[in-house]
């Protein structure tokens, strides 16, 4: 049966969000009403081959239409539920930097806390009001991250009965936004669903993240940034996979439950920085010497989690979904989406973020 809900994609224009939308918008039959505040990292470009004008953000896409809103603005919110009357609502729009975090934890808190709250209210009103068949048929869905989990030894999964031991301001405010969806489910019924995921990498991704930063300042010749000695692990997660597997707890999740994405593709930090400098030799060498010796050792993050890895047998088994792309097919690709798109991160790194550190306490 083909996909036809009517979807509220908050966050789509960021990373995540927009992956999602440009999934839904090319490969189901949806209509996407995308609800984005365009903060720093709201980039409405990344939404362009799916037929958004990022300068008036009016679409050519009958079935794809933005909103520039708050999620914290009630009256706002409320009249997106009422004038879109959607199915369902995917929530990714959220502060998502630990760096950041860490210098200016109060707007983590007004997004990913308040904003969920108003989000929960605004959809509960909503719900109240259809008919016993679209109430059965609704989803809120809630994206969220791994890091609500804490830190794990050199051995381990995370499973969605992991208990939450969240260790900075980031992901302190999505376990207490994970605790609200959960909370709205069981004290008035709404149909909610949470997922848990891995790091994500991928096409249009916001440059002060790890990947495209390296990547960027490889291209640039800058020094190659890795916190300490390069030793945290993290699970990465192909974004366009990720997308797949949030359609797919949308159309078979059970209201209540949660599902932990992830790929099963663990990397030290070094050992990603590597990987990408070795793609980069053979794509685009360096007049001298290779990318590797750009590597610079730096102080490490404040309450930087060791490792973080996860198990998502729930997701495959219960549900069937399965990751098209490894590390090392995913992490080409993405190396070589920047090689060939300058023209979104360059605007971006020439006014939003040039690659400074960020969050030294």
């Amino acid at each position: 049966m083909a996909y036809t809900k009517r979807c509220i994609v908050t966050g789509a224009a960021g990373f995540i969000g927009s992956a999602l939308a440009r999934l839904l918008l090319k490969e189901t039959e949806a209509t996407v009403l995308v609800v984005d505040k365009l903060t720093y990292a709201g980039v409405p470009e990344s939404l362009k081959e799916v037929g958004l004008d990022p300068a008036t953000l009016e679409s050519s896409n009958p079935r794809l239409k933005f909103l520039k809103a708050d999620i914290c603005d009630q009256a706002a919110m409320d009249g997106a539920f009422a004038d879109f009357r959607p199915d369902t609502i995917f929530h990714l729009a959220a502060e998502s930097h630990v760096d950041r975090s860490i210098d200016g934890p109060g707007e983590f808190v007004r997004t990913n806390v308040t904003g969920t709250a108003t989000l929960l209210q605004a959809a509960l009103k909503y719900w109240k009001g259809l008919d016993d068949a679209a109430k059965a048929a609704f989803r809120f869905q809630h994206i969220s991250t791994d890091e609500v989990y804490g830190t794990l030894g050199e051995t381990g999964y995370f499973t969605e009965k992991t208990p939450y031991s969240p260790h900075s301001p980031y992901s302190a405010s999505k376990a207490a936004s994970d605790h609200l969806v959960r909370a709205w489910h069981d004290t008035y019924g709404l149909p909610t669903l949470i997922t848990n995921c891995s790091n994500n990498y991928g096409p249009y991704h916001f440059p002060e993240k790890l990947i495209p930063l390296i990547v960027l300042n490889c291209l640039e010749g800058k020094a190659l940034p890795v916190y300490g000695q390069g030793a945290n692990v993290r699970d990465w997660l192909f974004v366009d996979d990720h997308a797949r597997a949030l359609l797919l707890v949308n159309e078979k999740g059970v209201p209540g439950e949660t599902y932990n994405v992830g790929g099963h593709n663990e990397r030290t930090n070094l050992e990603v920085v590597k990987t990408i400098c070795a793609i980069l030799d053979e794509l685009r060498p360096r007049a001298q010497g290779k990318y590797e010796e750009l590597i610079t050792y730096v102080t490490d993050r404040p309450g930087h989690d060791l490792r973080y890895a996860i198990d998502p047998s729930k997701l495959m088994g219960e549900l069937g979904w399965r990751p098209r792309e490894n590390f090392d097919t995913g992490i080409r690709k993405t190396v070589q989406w920047y090689l060939e798109n300058e023209w979104w991160w360059g605007p971006i790194h020439a006014s939003r973020y040039s690659g400074e550190r960020l969050g030294k306490r």
